[in-house]
């Protein structure tokens, strides 16, 4: 019997998708489930890009440009110009989703065995794609009492061999929340010069900070543009998920040519839906600012709620709408199937994403998860509030 390859078998599970089996059999038992475990936002998309797929006048759905519509990569240039960011639609590669973003990246700028340097927890599937494209992820690892902040430049170089190409950064971060400061991007940048290493940036969650934060990129950094990357998404901006659009950003002309070549071997982007993201660049201000007032209010009732319950750890996110959560568990992944497979409370119960799957350092994160507050404020509360009795009753077992 023929056997399916060894880079198949080190593909790892989704940990925000694995429990899915035991949340469709705990639906099929009439329970309503409050879904903590994945960030798909609630958020109306913009009224200009639905609109702009309905009426749409297009005769033949055709492939466009391997980078994609020109037009589309002009006005995201224009996006970014508002951001303080001065690129021309020449550094943008319009790709399937951030993801493909990230796997170009991989596959432009690596070789097999090289090593890309990630502080964790990460985003859960940049092992996946390492893992797709060969590659070994190196953990540099934050920590939940100082809100996962960036750790010791020091603490990079103690990973750095002959082998590391890149360091990878998400700002602000999923699943942590965390928006790393101007400086901190500054020491990165030096650090990515001194090493000739390049700097990866997701920034698919740029326009969600709070407090009076501001997001600051590493493509603001004027003598970083041979060693930057940025990944960006349409995704979470303007709640389209399901367009799977997204964008590659350097002005580095050979990795960009490099990229072009995966992107020319995929074809290209889907039509309908880079319709979609280009009108969804002409949403109102007024788009951004009520998103941001909602997810905010969310995050404050969230932690609130969060911190009453005795023996859980949590910090305020600074970004994004996701947090790492510490709870009085020994096991959560455990608990989180436990939570779906034997728990009810007046036949509710919540699905969380146990955090160990977003770290790649063996038994970290084993009593964390991670809860993406993209759920009213209502459901958040009464969430919270089946939390608590579940953690009760779980540890009086």
């Amino acid at each position: 019997m023929p056997i399916v390859s060894r880079k198949g078998k080190a593909m790892p599970e989704s940990p925000i998708r694995k429990l899915v089996p035991f949340a469709e059999k705990a639906a099929k038992e009439g329970k309503h489930i409050f879904h903590l475990n994945i960030g798909q936002p609630d958020i109306k998309t913009p009224v200009e890009a639905m609109e702009a797929v309905r009426n749409h006048k297009l005769d033949v759905l055709a492939y466009s440009h391997s980078g994609g519509f020109e037009s589309f990569r002009k006005k995201l240039a224009g996006y970014y110009a508002k951001h303080d960011i001065t690129i021309s639609s020449d550094d943008i590669l319009i790709t399937t989703g951030g993801s493909e973003a990230l796997i170009f990246t991989m596959g432009s700028i690596t070789d097999p065995g090289d090593e890309i340097i990630v502080p964790e927890p990460f985003y859960a599937n940049y092992y996946s794609f390492s893992t797709q494209s060969t590659v070994k992820v190196v953990p540099v690892i934050s920590k939940l009492e100082t809100g996962f902040a960036l750790p010791s430049i020091s603490e990079f170089e103690k990973l750095i061999t002959p082998k590391t190409k890149a360091i990878l950064i998400c700002n602000p971060g999923n699943p942590t929340g965390y928006l790393y400061s101007k400086e901190e991007i500054k020491a990165l940048a030096q650090l990515a010069i001194k090493y000739d290493l390049f700097l990866i940036s997701d920034e698919v969650y740029r326009e969600f900070v709070y407090d009076g934060s501001e997001h600051y990129s590493i493509l603001q950094e004027k003598d970083l543009d041979d060693h930057a990357i940025v990944v960006d998404s349409v995704s979470k901006r303007y709640s389209m998920c399901g367009a799977r659009i997204g964008c590659m950003v350097s002005k580095n002309k050979s990795v960009m040519e490099t990229a072009m070549k995966f992107a020319q071997a995929r074809l290209s982007p889907p039509t309908l839906a880079q319709i979609a993201s280009e009108a969804a660049l002409e949403a109102p201000e007024s788009y951004y600012i009520d998103t941001v007032a909602k997810y905010k209010s969310r995050r404050n009732t969230l932690v609130s709620g969060l911190k009453e319950i005795p023996g859980v750890k949590v910090g305020l996110p600074k970004g994004a709408f996701y947090c790492i959560v510490e709870l009085p568990v020994k096991d959560a992944d455990h608990f989180a199937e436990w939570l779906l497979d034997k728990f009810d409370l007046n036949k509710q119960t919540v699905m969380l994403a146990p955090a160990s799957g977003f770290y790649s350092s063996p038994n970290e994160g084993k009593n964390q998860v991670r809860i993406a507050y993209v759920l009213n404020r209502r459901d958040l509360k009464t969430a919270v509030n089946i939390l608590q009795v579940a953690l009760e009753k779980y540890n009086d077992q």
